[in-house]
């Protein structure tokens, strides 16, 4: 249950995903439609239902009409959900004078029906006219940064530029003549599932890969890992040498990122920016386009064959250059921008496409003419069979897998991955279960559990929640191997979530089934822990974090990752390192997890028992009249973490506990209290400080939502109900709109 659904007037939960079933692509939407919405079709009048009706069985005459065939209560029990909360739902959205928008993320895109998802969901805004009008339409809230920007350069394998497609002769001659080709090929290239399981067969010898990390973002990594193993040659062009791609790489080219890069980006409106560098590319750093020409003209220099009598195929000198190019392949075609012109954007600034040539501004809003980019300018509607997930629970795999985003983390996490204020929000990576799976499994919270699928296995913290149903899992996408290791009892390395993710794909997008795999949870055998917390200058952090990186395949379990809260007054980052194994550790690689915090020096506080592998080092600093707590290693016995790494990272004075730091046990010696939970990344605003001053205010619901927000939380938004304490943290962690 995320913050957005805890606001909700119907909320449909995932359930579908522990029933193996997929929403039925093109019924569901329909069949609240025509059964829930008949209504509002009979208010519409002049024959509506019945034209509506005529144009699906005219343009699918080989498909039975699927809404007729499944009612609201079918499909609600296909899809594990309410069927008065669907037929409500369906009221609502076909509501005639009003407008209804669709906010969808990753969950419709990522599966093997991905393209039947997005179009039973355009089919629902066709059928019902919500499209085409202001607060109306389907609104992927894509994650990636210029996405749509990608889809207009044909940035895909079976695509070409302008929305144009491989397969179509006419596309391909017309960017033929663009090029001063002959032609250009007619067979697609592999997309990027395929491309890593030609490699890992030897097909492919050479795998250029740019400004993104398959060796932590494709799903099943072992074949993604033997990929990259068997290839001849891997070049990897990055801003970040610390990805887990990168320590593949036998050529690193680094490139520019964001703030260093010259071009446009276009956003979910159609709007197209221009952004210039804020500050200089550092080092020998290149910008994508410059690195790719060069290499390019290279590479022609070799075949003069295929230069067709042209000096060069790649007369590029600027980023300009290149989009002017891109703009002329645009003419004609529905996102023409031949009237637009670097100048006019560094002048009047962005713009929105179309914009052809003669015109001074771009459209504002598509499809209001109800006029549609086909043939004979009508929409078409899409149908498909209902088909179940790629990979259903069964006996030996019964708990249903989802991956999903955290609220501060970004991808694989290579930026935001390095920061430790954004991991006060979710400090650690832990699997999710249902309670009641919990307490069947006879578990624990906090404790390591296997997450096993046919393709590999990840070692995780179990937590119980009630957002998650039964017989689901929930796993964040980003952790990866650049903080999360280890070896697993058969001597093979685990990847991190995607090690256990499927590969199966849309047959039509290409994009992998994140969403759903299917898996069995199971206690980890690594009874012996250890625990490292430490603040270390800025400039030492990140070489001490891959540098603890390396000891990871020692270990059954290992993350490493940042905490604190950035910019710290004596420039510190703290630094948090975990390790598990069947059996106490070598006692030479906790001397390197000693050495590497800094608890090597005379100035640390040490116990050892070697016969029962219980290892404890503390390191004080002197700062006024307080000592703090800068470093400590726990291996053994790590019940102390209880309340030592309350001390430490909230920087408490802590001379009153002395030699008592040794002890151990879950007891302080003194009391020790927690903040409490994060709500809020941007003001440090914690759950207690939410409830506490809540207590204090008074009047209504208005308010006492001006007094909460005054009082301590900026940008706080919690709607128009009742700010009681859960509510309140709800709705902030939910809604905090600097994030």
């Amino acid at each position: 249950l995320s913050g957005l659904a805890a606001l909700a007037d119907v909320f449909f939960p995932r359930i579908w995903l522990r029933r193996a079933t997929r929403v039925p692509a093109g019924t569901v939407s329909m069949t609240v439609y025509f059964h829930a919405g008949s209504a509002q079709l009979a208010e519409v009048g002049h024959g509506f239902a019945d034209e509506l009706l005529r144009v699906f069985r005219h343009q699918h005459p080989e498909v039975d009409l699927v809404p007729v065939n499944m009612s609201p209560q079918v499909a609600a029990r296909v899809c594990g959900i309410d069927a008065d909360d669907l037929i409500q739902a369906a009221r609502w959205f076909s509501h005639r004078g009003g407008a209804t928008l669709s906010l969808y993320c990753q969950g419709l895109n990522q599966s093997s029906a991905g393209t039947d998802k997005n179009a039973a969901l355009i089919n629902l805004h066709l059928a019902t006219g919500q499209i085409g009008k202001p607060g109306a339409g389907p609104f992927s809230l894509t994650g990636q940064p210029n996405a749509m920007g990608g889809r207009e350069v044909g940035g895909l394998s079976n695509l070409l530029s302008a929305h144009r497609d491989l397969a179509n002769p006419a596309h391909r001659a017309e960017v033929a003549a663009l090029w001063g080709l002959p032609d250009v090929p007619a067979t697609p290239g592999k997309s990027a599932i395929e491309m890593f399981q030609a490699a890992a067969d030897g097909a492919i010898k050479l795998l250029w890969i740019v400004c993104t990390n398959p060796a932590q973002s494709l799903p099943d990594q072992a074949t993604v890992h033997r990929a990259l193993q068997r290839a001849e040659f891997v070049i990897v062009q990055d801003a970040f040498a610390t990805t887990a791609t990168a320590a593949h790489a036998d050529l690193l080219l680094p490139a520019t990122t964001w703030g260093e890069k010259i071009g446009t980006v276009t956003n979910s409106e159609r709007r197209i920016s221009l952004v210039r560098p804020a500050v200089p590319a550092p080092g020998e750093a290149r910008h994508d386009w410059c690195i790719g020409v060069n290499v390019a003209r290279r590479l022609e220099a070799r075949l003069p064959e295929r230069l067709h009598g042209q000096a060069t195929l790649f007369p590029y000198d600027s980023a300009e250059s290149v989009w002017n190019e891109h703009r002329e392949s645009t003419r004609g075609r529905d996102l023409d921008i031949t009237g637009l012109s670097w100048a006019m954007l560094e002048r009047d600034g962005p713009q929105q496409w179309p914009l052809p040539e003669g015109a001074s501004t771009g459209a504002v809003r598509l499809y209001t003419d109800g006029v549609f980019p086909t043939d004979d300018g009508r929409a078409r509607f899409s149908a498909a069979d209902y088909r179940p997930v790629a990979e259903p629970r069964d006996a030996q795999y019964p708990f249903a897998l989802t991956t999903g985003r955290l609220r501060d983390q970004w991808h694989g996490m290579s930026r935001t991955g390095t920061l430790g204020r954004l991991f006060g929000h979710v400090a650690e990576p832990v699997v999710e279960l249902n309670p009641l799976d919990v307490e069947r499994l006879g578990l624990q919270d906090g404790a390591l559990v296997q997450v096993s699928s046919r393709r590999g296995r990840v070692v995780l913290p179990l937590q119980a929640s009630d957002t998650v149903a039964p017989a689901q899992a929930w796993i964040p996408m980003h952790w990866g191997e650049e903080v999360l290791g280890g070896t697993d009892a058969q001597g093979q390395p685990l990847h991190g979530v995607n090690g256990v993710t499927l590969p199966a794909v849309c047959p039509t997008s290409k994009q992998p089934e994140l969403k759903h795999a299917a898996v069995r949870i199971e206690p980890a055998a690594l009874p012996w822990r250890m625990l490292g917390l430490a603040w270390l200058p800025q400039e030492q952090a990140l070489r001490t974090r891959e540098a603890l990186r390396a000891l990871m395949p020692a270990f059954g379990y290992a993350l490493v990752l940042p905490f604190g809260r950035e910019p710290h007054a004596d420039g510190l980052v703290g630094l948090l390192w975990r390790a598990a194994a069947p059996a106490p550790a070598d006692e030479a690689l906790v001397r390197q997890g000693e050495t590497l915090l800094g608890l090597a020096g005379g100035d640390a506080l040490v116990y050892r028992d070697r016969r029962r592998g219980q290892y404890r080092a503390v390191r004080l600093q002197t700062q006024g009249a307080d000592r703090l707590l800068r470093g400590v290693l726990l291996a053994g016995d790590t019940q102390a973490e209880s309340w030592i790494r309350t001390l430490l990272q909230d920087e408490r004075p802590a001379q009153a506990y002395g030699r008592a730091l040794l002890a151990g046990g879950a007891t302080p010696p003194v009391a020790v209290a927690a903040r409490g939970k994060q709500i809020c990344t941007c003001f440090n605003v914690t759950e207690p400080d939410i409830v506490q001053t809540l207590a204090r205010c008074s009047g209504g619901a208005d308010a006492r939502l001006a007094q909460l927000q005054g009082a301590r939380i900026k940008g706080f938004v919690a709607g128009g109900q009742p700010p009681t304490a859960a509510r309140a943290c709800r709705c902030c962690a939910g809604w905090c709109g600097h994030r």
